[in-house]
């Protein structure tokens, strides 16, 4: 193993080490490598022997191979990460400028689209996790994550377990998903599939969960299935949900609270979908001339 290998191996060991200090998410660890891993592929030597002009010249080769504004700012924070805390020379990263990300409106299916996408679907466990994720507007990270112990059918909840931003919550256990989850369960329970205080989804090894990666699959092949022509992932659900409850009246406060969000903006772009509402408005163009 050469010199420069060895190094660049004790660099990420530092950094894993830490990421692991700040109990940064799995997901988040490998995104922040992923960074670091591209800018040495970039620079063609150990990245921290870069300079300012490394790291600026290494953002506007990134931007002029067309990569996304999600894909680049990832890409700076994992850098930014790296300079700052591993190497502790936050002044590398002068020069290394996020961008603006446009702010486009969610897919929202209609609630005839979500009753097929959910009939659809291959086999029962998977036509209650959608039924989870659009039920109680959780992400699919949320849905796999769950365990039978998190049902509460007496308070009508669902214990949510360091959600997004690392906080647990309390999701909503409408009576129609109580019974699909119930059934679910006798049906799971009686062929085995499923362990006493185990996954409330589990995949082919009832040790493990259903991995978000087969329930994304899952929805793709369910869309096809129902002829939807939209594009359907699993977190148009959860975008579907929050427009839906917006559009029955329910205070928007409540729906933030439900989804986890941390600022009410972000649950306020549901206000922009929800064309129920839209419709309810008067046009002036409708209104009387005044007299």
């Amino acid at each position: 193993m050469s010199q420069t290998t060895q190094a660049t191996s004790k660099l990420r060991q530092r950094m894993i080490e830490d990421m692991r200090m700040r109990k940064l998410c799995d997901k988040t660890q490998a995104s922040y490598i992923r960074a670091v891993r591209k800018f040495a592929g970039y620079l063609g030597r150990s990245p921290d022997s870069a300079n300012v002009e490394d790291l600026r010249n290494f953002q506007l080769h990134l931007v002029d191979h067309g990569v996304s504004p999600i894909t680049l700012n990832a890409t700076i924070t994992g850098l930014k990460f790296f300079f700052d805390i591993t190497l502790d020379r936050a002044e590398l990263m002068a020069r290394m400028q996020p961008v603006s990300v446009p702010r486009t409106l969610p897919v929202i299916l209609s609630r005839e689209e979500v009753s097929r996408l959910i009939a659809a679907a291959g086999n029962l466990k998977h036509q209650t996790a959608l039924s989870v994720a659009y039920g109680a507007g959780l992400r699919v990270s949320e849905v796999v994550a769950l365990k039978v112990g998190d049902i509460d059918s007496e308070r009508m909840t669902l214990r949510i377990e360091q959600g997004k931003g690392h906080k647990d919550r309390y999701a909503m256990l409408p009576p129609v998903l109580l019974e699909r989850l119930r059934t679910w369960w006798r049906v799971a329970r009686a062929q085995g599939k499923m362990l006493d205080g185990g996954w409330l989804f589990p995949g082919l090894n009832p040790i493990e969960s259903l991995s978000t990666r087969q329930l994304n699959r899952a929805i793709h092949a369910a869309a096809e299935a129902a002829q939807i022509d939209k594009r359907v992932s699993m977190h148009t659900l959860r975008h579907s949900f929050a427009t839906h409850l917006l559009e029955q009246k329910v205070d928007i406060r409540v729906i933030q609270v439900l989804l986890g969000h941390k600022r009410l903006d972000t649950t306020a772009l549901y206000a922009q979908v929800a064309t129920d509402l839209l419709r309810e408005v008067i046009s002036p163009l409708e209104s009387p001339h005044p007299s």
